[in-house]
């Protein structure tokens, strides 16, 4: 017996998928694995079949047609093909999670062999047709990943199977570039990594030992911190992220959280935001996590990031300074606004 994958489009309503099925059980065809991949020309069923050896490609096709299923595309394949396909894909997921770099094989692996190839300047709108995709490219805004196969043709749930890794390792990027252990001015080292929803009580607390004036100026209003529900919203932004800085707590043996910051934007344009714990001002903690959000912005998504601040806000206003990339600022009143452009960064090979 030979392996063949097998793909055709049937008429999306009751019975049709077992016609088909019946059609290459005639020819002692036996189905070994189906997917069922919805489009708007019908339901696409993609087989794994143990067919006769002695069975042609143009026998095999016919089966399919006589079935009364449509644009057939058949290839032979070996032992491989067995391999569960969400079993596959969650592999892959987890081989980004430990090195996004290896993302262009991971999508050359998920879509059956493609060419992946990233394209740089240009539009860089999204989509597929029946032989490219374009998908977002998540190491920063140098163009697309343009992912092209001539058979069989790609399908909606093909496409958002390869958003979905692109977004892993767009995550696994963003972890990468977050975390680190950061040596003070003053010799302290902190470690910065991104928040997350397992944070929500270390940074409340945090809040809680905050003095008004940090609270102040950290949120341009008399408050006492936000809510629980909004900084659980704050530490898991839909676009961005939040980074967090921990040091060692004397007498724990464990770590505290002294500073957050926020990366949060939609579309091309992000806010970013900082505060840190009053015993730990004006010891570099700002400056450095401000220079690591700018370097996450672009892999982000983001062309420029905006600091709202009091223009009595001294220690932010010295930060934004020591930024290498100048900064546009605007004033209403007491409220200071700085934009700041994302230089784009070099695509990797």
């Amino acid at each position: 017996m030979a392996l063949w994958r097998v793909r055709a489009t049937v008429d999306d309503r009751p019975g049709f998928l077992a016609v088909l099925t019946a059609s290459l059980a005639l020819r002692s065809i036996n189905i070994l694995a189906v997917q069922v991949l919805t489009t708007e020309a019908g339901a696409v069923d993609d087989f794994l079949v143990d067919a006769p050896d002695a069975m042609t490609e143009d026998e095999l096709v016919a089966a399919i047609e006589r079935g009364r299923g449509r644009d057939a595309w058949v290839s032979r394949t070996d032992a491989y093909g067995l391999v569960d396909p969400p079993t596959h894909a969650l592999g892959l997921a987890a081989r980004l999670a430990a090195d996004p770099d290896g993302l262009h094989g991971a999508l050359s692996g998920l879509l059956g062999g493609a060419l992946v190839r990233r394209e740089s300047g240009g539009a860089s709108v999204t989509g597929h047709s029946d032989s490219t995709m374009r998908l977002a490219d998540p190491f920063g805004d140098a163009g697309v990943l343009v992912v092209t196969r001539l058979a069989p043709a790609f399908t909606p749930a093909e496409f958002a199977r390869a958003q979905a890794l692109v977004e892993v390792a767009r995550a696994a990027n963003t972890r990468r570039l977050a975390s680190a252990i950061v040596l003070l001015p003053d010799g302290s080292e902190v470690a910065f990594r991104p928040a997350g929803s397992a944070d929500l009580s270390a940074v409340h607390d945090m809040h809680a030992r905050c003095g008004e004036r940090s609270l102040y100026l950290r949120y341009l209003a008399g408050t006492r911190g936000p809510s629980r529900a909004r900084l659980s919203r704050l530490l898991t932004p839909a676009k961005g992220c939040t980074l967090i800085a921990e040091a060692s707590a004397p007498g724990t043996g464990g770590n505290r959280v002294v500073a957050v910051a926020n990366l949060i934007g939609e579309g091309e344009t992000a806010e970013v935001a900082l505060l840190v714990e009053d015993g730990w001002q004006r010891r570099g903690i700002g400056t450095a996590l401000l220079r690591r959000l700018l370097a996450l912005a672009g892999p982000a998504g983001f062309r420029s990031v905006t600091v709202h601040t009091h223009c009595e806000n001294d220690a932010m206003l010295r930060t934004m300074r020591r930024l290498p990339h100048p900064a546009r600022t605007d004033r209403d009143g007491s409220l200071i606004s700085a934009t700041i452009a994302v230089p784009e960064p070099h695509p990797a090979v």
